[in-house]
C-alpha cells in the first residue's frame, strides 16, 4: 500500500481526510489558542538581513487595517525585533492567566507581540539556542489570545534557520511574502529562500524589492543607486506572480524610528495588499 504523502491534490489514496476535504494532518502543527480565531495568515521572509523585512511586515499590516481588517503582527525575529519600535508601542503585554498572555494594541487597533513586549529591558540581548527560539515562537501563536483576526503578518528573522523552519512547519501559512534588495548578492541569496519555500510546499505570492529606486527632488525621475536588479527574472522563473518595488524614502524610515508608522500616507504595496 502506498504511503500517505500528506498532499492531497497528489495523492492517489482514496482516504477519509480527501474524502471530506480536509487538509492533511500536520504533525509539526502548534494549536491555535482556544480563545483565537485567526483566518489568514502570511510570512514575511528573506534571504540575509537588512532588506527592509520589519518594514514590509509593517506596511502590510497597515495597509490590511486601513481596509477594515482586523490584523496583527507575530514577530518572530526574537534576536532583532523591531515592530514594537516601529509602532510606538513600549508597554509590556498583560497575562489573562497564568496560560494565556494579551498581545499589545497599537494606535489603529492592530494586535502585536514580540519578546521586546516581554523584557524589563528593551536593549536586552536575547542570547538563546534555536530550540528555545522555536519554542518562544509557538508560544507565540498558542498562548496569545489573538480573539478574531482577519490578517496576521508574520515577521521572520533572515535566513532558513530554526525560527523559519517552525513557522513553515508550526504555523498554517497562507503564504510568503519574499523581501529583497536590487544588490546581485542579495538576488543570489534570495534564492535560497525561494528553494526553502518550494522544499516545504509554501505558495510564494509576493515578492518585495525593497530601495529599488529614489525619485529627485528636482527632476522627477528615478534613479537606481544600487542597479537595476534582475527582479524579474527571479519571479519569472519561480513563476511568482505579485512583485513590487519600494523606493527609497527617508521620511518612511524617520516615521518608523520614530513609533509613526501608521501615519504614513505614501500608496506602498497597495497591489500586493490587494492579492492577499
Amino acid at each position: 500500500m502506498s504511503e500517505c504523502t500528506h498532499d492531497c491534490s497528489t495523492c492517489g489514496l482514496n482516504c477519509p481526510s480527501k474524502q471530506q476535504g480536509q487538509k492533511p494532518v500536520n504533525e509539526f502543527a502548534a494549536p491555535m489558542n482556544s480563545l483565537s480565531n485567526v483566518k489568514k495568515v502570511y510570512g514575511i521572509v528573506s534571504g540575509k538581513g537588512g532588506v527592509g523585512k520589519s518594514l514590509v511586515t509593517s506596511t502590510l499590516a497597515v495597509n490590511a487595517r486601513r481596509r477594515g481588517y482586523e490584523t496583527a503582527i507575530l514577530d518572530a525575529d526574537i534576536t532583532g525585533p523591531s515592530i514594537p519600535r516601529a509602532f510606538g508601542i513600549v508597554q509590556e503585554c498583560e497575562a489573562m492567566d497564568e496560560n494565556n498572555l494579551l498581545p499589545a494594541v497599537s494606535t489603529t487597533g492592530i494586535k502585536i507581540m514580540s519578546i521586546n513586549l516581554l523584557l524589563e529591558d528593551k536593549t536586552s540581548p536575547v542570547i538563546w539556542r534555536g530550540p528555545v527560539l522555536a519554542g518562544t515562537v509557538k508560544q507565540f501563536w498558542s498562548e496569545v489570545v489573538w480573539g478574531d483576526v482577519d490578517y496576521m503578518f508574520v515577521d521572520m528573522p533572515p535566513g532558513t534557520g530554526d525560527v523559519p523552519l517552525t513557522v513553515f512547519q508550526s504555523l498554517p501559512l497562507d503564504g510568503i511574502i519574499i523581501v529583497t534588495s536590487p544588490q546581485e548578492l542579495v538576488g543570489m541569496i534570495v534564492e535560497k529562500a525561494v528553494k526553502m519555500a518550494d522544499m516545504m510546499n509554501i505558495p510564494i505570492v509576493g515578492l518585495v524589492e525593497n530601495m529599488s529606486y529614489f525619485v529627485c527632488e528636482k527632476c522627477g525621475e528615478k534613479h537606481y543607486p544600487f542597479g537595476k536588479s534582475k527582479l524579474e527574472e527571479i519571479a519569472k522563473k519561480h513563476n511568482i506572480k505579485n512583485v513590487a518595488r519600494l523606493p527609497i524614502t527617508p521620511d518612511l524610515a524617520t516615521q518608523a524610528d520614530r513609533g509613526l508608522i501608521e501615519l504614513h500616507e505614501l500608496e506602498l504595496l497597495d497591489a500586493l495588499s490587494d492579492q492577499l
